[in-house]
């Protein structure tokens, strides 16, 4: 009945077995039919099995028979004549330690990826390949365990290794399937909470341990290995939002966003931050309290780098570990939205770190980057850059911003470092970069991957923003694809942030000279959608923080600033502020401590400060002329803005409809400017809605006792005119009652 005498591998097929040099295991391992008349033949890979037994699983009246040891090898061997077909069956396997386990076979199984996925993979337009890449929860004919499934066409051989089979690379080879590059296998008994990683015999014949590149979840770095996860079983209770979301239409809407740092926001002590379920209520309490429409989270993808705040991604596909579980991520999303917060991350597909753990030379050739380092190499970050025209690599990148929003619900994406994907000579000197196929510039496998990006997340998930950090003049990076545009939904203003805080960095008495710096950006501002931000990038690297950028003594420097947020605020365009600018942080942002939080108690400034952009978001979000025209010409017109000998600035902001007046008037000295006569739309009276000098602030309190009344007297291009005091170093703000 069972015989084992001779041995029905040839030499060479056993010696690819033994050296794990076989391409496709799954052919020779497991249970194959030897014929109709022959029976059935069993092979096993087992290193540390000292016996192993067949047991039928469903067929009570199939055989059980035991395998023999292939001498000199840890190949197990047996065969049967008393069943013609092959049938569900466990290998009961004795260790050396004298244990017993009982488990169905990994190669048992049919590949968990068909044709139809492969094919779109290779294609580049398999949308939801993070379900079918990576380690995948699964029940296949009952049996509960983990496909693992891994891209890399030019290894020779990948195994599967992990805390449930020793590390060791004997245990689960892997198989290709066909020419797609895609290797696969299920493994049962594996389940949530498993560390894995692929051991790869790679192109040159070297063995090294890889990260997986679909990893949904990580041991918290230094160290590297993936751990098996569902992200799919969150119960989330945000429907209300999302369904709003779709109707949203975020051009027309008020959008300011608090830009965060999830390990330095706020800490539990000097080494320890908030967990993502720990930071849930104090920052839905702050926003709320505040009045953010939007909180930006850093990049909070894995990254084992931690000074790289998160821009040298090793894990696209998983929160990072430091602050908790994937589900413990979703739950500060979920908290958020359940409180009427939006929650944008940044996401970087521009680039990613060199180590060779991760996504650098992965299957020993460089197959998410270039080969020719003038394409593939960054040189200002020493990370490399994406193959943006080699379709796994698109599809690996927009399935993962898919993934975000999907799995985590996110609703906003801001895309870091748009510029160095554009240009192929980005800070490059001439012979260091490699020209396109019609002697230009631009990276045409990047602009193509960029439209693609926007349009499939936009048609995907609509409401999602997209949101492009672009620091030249490329254009229509905010209009679709379908009329030559990149079709982001927003844009850096990038240039109104350079402009703006160079003037307010200067001496008020040389103010007058440079009043072009704040007016310039409205000659351009109708190109794009643009959000003015005032980032991270602002607040680092011997920059100082906004309030010591700001001259004069501290009763100054604060009037600076609060006039600084308020013309943001008033200007047009969505707006976007770093954590701690909001109470005038005075040191410059460390990723290592949370923000001075102690500031708001030593001092009157600090604190007017936070109560100044609390009642600033107030205002924004209750005045439709401050943001439902943003984009249009008829949301903003100039009253006046050419007094520089004062450096007085006057604007009007209004509804698309030309109603929702308010008026507001920059006083960019020191000096109080007392019956300055600015002209108004309409007569009447005109209340004073927000004075950035009331005592409350910090400020002086001068102002209009509440408002002004206009007269029928022509002035700046306007039917009626008033008399307003300016307190010094302020803006003033005017609606019609």
């Amino acid at each position: 009945m069972l015989g084992s005498a001779r041995m029905i591998l040839t030499p060479d097929e056993l010696r690819s077995l033994v050296e794990l040099t076989h391409q496709s295991p799954h052919t020779l391992l497991g249970m194959h039919p030897l014929g109709e008349q022959s029976g059935i033949v069993v092979r096993a890979l087992l290193p540390d099995a000292t016996k192993v037994e067949i047991q039928p699983v469903h067929e009570k009246n199939k055989p059980k028979f035991e395998l023999k040891r292939i001498p000199n090898t840890d190949v197990f061997e047996g065969e049967t004549k008393l069943a013609k077909s092959v049938y569900a069956y466990d290998l009961v396997v004795t260790d050396k330690a004298g244990k017993n386990r009982r488990t169905r076979d990994a190669y048992s199984f049919l590949p968990t990826l068909g044709e139809a996925d492969l094919f779109l993979f290779g294609k580049g337009d398999e949308r939801k390949i993070y379900d079918k890449l990576g380690a995948q929860l699964r029940t296949i004919d009952g049996v509960h365990g983990t496909s693992f499934a891994v891209w890399a066409p030019n290894a020779q051989r990948i195994s599967v290794v992990g805390d449930f089979n020793g590390w060791d690379g004997r245990f689960h080879p892997m198989r290709l399937l066909g020419a797609s590059g895609v290797w696969e296998i299920f493994i049962p008994g594996v389940g949530q909470g498993a560390h894995y990683k692929f051991e790869i015999r790679d192109a040159h014949g070297h063995v090294k341990l890889n990260t997986d590149p679909f990893g949904f979840f990580f041991e918290v770095a230094p160290k590297q290995a993936a751990i098996v996860w569902d992200t799919k079983k969150f119960k989330w209770t945000d429907e209300a939002w999302l369904e709003r979301r779709t109707q949203r239409d975020a051009l027309h809407s008020p959008m300011s966003v608090y830009e965060i740092h999830l390990g330095s926001w706020q800490k539990k002590n000097a080494t320890e931050s908030w967990s993502y379920r720990e930071l849930a209520t104090p920052l839905v309490g702050y926003m709320k309290r505040m009045g953010f429409t939007h909180v930006e989270f850093l990049p909070p993808a894995e990254h084992a780098f931690y000074p790289s705040w998160g821009y040298q991604v090793t894990g696209f596909y998983a929160p990072t570990s430091r602050f908790g579980t994937p589900d413990d991520f979703q739950f500060l999303v979920n908290a958020l939205h359940e409180a009427g917060i939006g929650v944008i991350v940044d996401w970087v597909p521009a680039h990613f770190p060199r180590d060779e753990w991760a996504l650098a030379k992965f299957d020993g050739t460089a197959l998410f980057e270039h080969e020719d380092p003038r394409k593939g190499a960054h040189q200002d970050w020493g990370t490399l850059i994406f193959n943006f025209g080699r379709n796994e690599v698109s599809n690996f990148l927009v399935a993962n911003a898919l993934y975000w929003c999907e799995r985590f619900h996110i609703d906003g994406l801001r895309v870091d470092a748009v510029a160095s994907m554009l240009y192929l000579d980005y800070s490059r000197k001439e012979g260091e970069w490699v020209p396109n196929q019609y002697g230009g510039r631009e990276n045409l496998e990047a602009i193509e991957f960029l439209k693609k990006f926007n349009y499939i997340t936009h048609t995907e998930f609509p409401g999602v923003m997209t949101i492009a950090e672009e620091s030249t003049a490329w254009p229509q990076v905010t209009r679709p694809p379908y009329v030559g545009g990149l079709g982001f939904s927003f844009k850096w203003n990038m240039g109104w942030m350079h402009d703006t805080l160079g003037y307010f960095k200067r001496e008020p008495v040389h103010r007058k000279y440079h009043q072009n710096d704040l007016t310039f950006a409205m000659l351009y501002h109708h190109n794009e959608n643009f959000c003015l931000p005032l980032s991270h990038d602002e607040v680092v690297h011997g920059k100082g923080s906004l309030i010591t950028r700001m001259p004069g003594d501290d009763w100054q420097k604060f009037a600076n600033l609060r006039t600084l947020l308020a013309y943001q605020w008033l200007f047009p365009g969505k707006k976007l502020l770093f954590m701690g600018g909001e109470f005038g942080q005075v040191k410059e942002w460390n990723e290592n401590a949370q923000l001075d939080w102690w500031l708001l108690d030593a001092g009157p400034f600090h604190r007017g400060l936070q109560k100044f952009v609390e009642d600033l978001n107030r205002l924004y979000k209750n005045s439709p002329g401050l943001w439902q025209a943003d984009h249009e010409h008829a949301g903003f017109q100039w009253i006046d803005c050419n007094d520089r000998e004062n450096s007085v600035l006057s604007f009007l902001r209004q509804t698309a409809d030309g109603k929702n007046h308010t008026v507001v008037i920059l006083n960019l000295t020191p000096v109080p400017r007392p019956n300055y006569r600015v002209g108004v739309p309409c007569g009447g009276k005109w209340k004073e809605v927000f004075n950035s000098d009331a005592a409350i602030y910090g400020g002086s309190n001068a102002g209009n006792c509440g408002g002004v009344t206009a007269d029928n007297y022509a002035c700046h291009g306007q039917s009626h005119s008033a008399p307003f005091n300016l307190p010094p170093l302020s803006v003033t703000v005017f609606q019609t009652e």
